[in-house]
């Protein structure tokens, strides 16, 4: 039966995270939520409002599209297509065996090279990627994490052998290998091991490449995970106050790096809340940096971050409908004060986008910053009497369950023992739980569904099988033109280097350079680091 449109049954007491929702909010609830979480001016600590005194009045955010798939050539070709169509950033998707740090020949990567990113092998794939894009003007953003430090070797070898100098590269590598015991599960190494490599990046590009994020902390994954708005704050928070600590340790000073920490979020459903949910979080870092960290610089108490739209909301059924959801996702995020931002296309519940589709999500990029008005005014939504609550109320409640990580010795432990992963899956299997008994209303799933179950046909991307061969037969011609014996010597140096307390950078810098590829280098780390096994959670 079709629905009237009355919605009274429908409302919700309280949201996604377990706030309970008034019927209409006043001052006296736009006072209370002052008490708590006084805002300050935009671009004054604690950054509540903004991060920037002029919002996007100066510059709008780095329009980026996640892209990669197949090879580096196809992949280069969808980047280039989409700088021609305005992308002001590149943000560059890994397949499965290069996040996993094994060569595309590997018996693990069988099956898998090309299918979810691009396949890169070595340093000679890098050059391919970025063929013909200018390093030294186009902002690059890597979501890799594990293999983190060789991918970044790998595109300052391309940088160096172009001539151009560290200093002008700018760019992020995600490198947050916290959240991959916790949400993702593409780790390699056990977490200290892997948090040597966090921190002798960080150190590294301290000194050789200033204008580089070492880290983007991300709270996406957690929030794929199937976490409330308020664990994807606190956990992620908490994951950030670990490499603080691991880089304090081993000898940093926290102005020295915390400027170049970047954060990255998701953009849920809930509107509302996920412009609180950005406020809330730079209230909360300018205070973790500031007062626990004894943070000097403005630059190290502000949280700058990038979003991406929520790729666990959107559907297969009625795919056009994904459309709005990362519209108004978008919107979210923009209004919530985002630095950079990707929106997912509107097939991604079935496959990799289509040129098309890609098109499509950064066309709604620039219809929100250039038509609808919403980036002329800093923190349009401020004295809003519902927003200021809830940002409030997440401020309060994040911070509870920070308190909480740290009780249990911090992010490392509470990850090692379960209790993230637990308090996570308890979320998502509520959150599920809701979407079945149709608590919450997911349209064209479970409420709203058109009879015709198959729905209308739209294209897909299709990774053809060939590439894998292709790609296997490029690397073996690879192994067999290099030079096999400085290959050797960069790895033997690179292996004395693990094995002691040595910055590892130089040693990878060296050898991808020499024309070692990342599952040789990364099989010399598992000889020395060891694997991470994973332990069985019971709730």
């Amino acid at each position: 039966m079709a629905s009237n449109g009355r919605r009274s049954a429908d409302a919700r007491e309280q949201n996604g995270s377990g706030i309970p929702l008034k019927a209409a909010y006043d001052a006296a609830d736009g006072s209370a939520a002052k008490a708590k979480a006084e805002p300050g001016e935009p671009g004054a600590f604690p950054f509540l409002r903004s991060i920037r005194s002029d919002g996007y009045r100066g510059r709008l955010w780095t329009m980026r599209q996640y892209a990669g798939f197949a090879t580096a050539a196809e992949s280069n070709a969808r980047y280039r297509y989409l700088l021609a169509r305005g992308t002001t950033g590149l943000s560059v998707a890994f397949d499965l065996p290069t996040q996993l740090g094994y060569d595309s020949d590997a018996p693990q990567a069988r099956g898998e090279v090309g299918k979810v990113g691009v396949a890169i092998d070595h340093v000679r794939d890098m050059e391919t990627l970025f063929e013909a894009i200018p390093l030294d003007e186009v902002s690059v953003s890597m979501t890799i994490n594990a293999p983190a430090a060789i991918l970044l070797a790998m595109v300052l070898a391309v940088a160096r052998r172009r001539g151009i100098p560290f200093a002008k590269l700018n760019g992020t590598i995600q490198n947050d290998v916290l959240k991959e015991y916790v949400a993702r599960g593409t780790y390699i190494f056990p977490p200290k091991p892997s948090m040597r490599l966090v921190t002798d990046s960080m150190a590294y590009c301290v000194r050789e490449v200033p204008q580089w994020n070492t880290i983007s902390v991300s709270g996406y994954h957690i929030r794929e995970a199937g976490s409330t708005a308020v664990e994807e704050i606190a956990f992620t928070l908490s994951n950030a106050k670990a490499y603080l600590r691991a880089a304090r340790a081993s000898g940093l000073d926290v102005d020295a790096i915390a400027p170049r920490f970047s954060f990255f979020w998701n953009a849920h459903n809930d509107f509302f809340e996920e412009v609180a949910k950005y406020r809330a979080a730079r209230y909360l870092w300018a205070h973790i940096t500031r007062d626990e960290f004894g943070a000097k610089d403005p630059r190290s108490q502000m949280l700058r971050f990038h979003t991406q739209t929520g790729g666990s909301t959107l559907t297969a059924q009625e795919p056009d409908n994904n459309v709005v959801r990362v519209t108004l996702q978008a919107l979210a995020a923009v209004l919530g004060g985002t630095q950079s931002l990707h929106t997912n296309g509107k097939d991604e519940a079935l496959a990799l986008p289509t040129a098309e589709s890609a098109r499509l999500a950064l066309r709604t990029q620039q219809v929100i910053g250039f038509e609808s008005g919403v980036a002329d005014v800093v923190d349009p939504l401020a004295g809003s009497y519902y927003v200021e609550a809830l940002t409030a109320e997440l401020v309060e409640r994040a911070r509870a369950l920070i308190a909480e990580v740290d009780a249990l010795g911090g992010s490392v432990e509470a990850i090692q023992s379960g209790w993230m992963q637990t308090r996570i899956a308890e979320s998502a299997y509520h959150a599920q739980q809701e979407v079945e008994s149709g608590e919450q209303i997911v349209v064209g799933v479970n409420r709203f569904v058109e009879p015709d179950a198959a729905g209308p046909h739209i294209e897909l991307q299709r990774i053809d099988p060939a590439i894998e061969r292709e790609q296997v037969a490029r690397l073996e011609r690879y192994r067999a033109e290099r030079d096999a014996a400085t290959v050797e010597h960069r790895l033997d140096e690179l292996r004395a280097g693990t094995k002691g307390t040595a910055n590892l950078m130089p040693l990878l810098l060296e050898a991808v350079d020499a024309g070692a590829s990342l599952g040789e280098i990364c099989d010399v780390l598992r000889a020395v680091f060891g694997r991470h096994i994973a332990t069985e959670v019971v709730a």
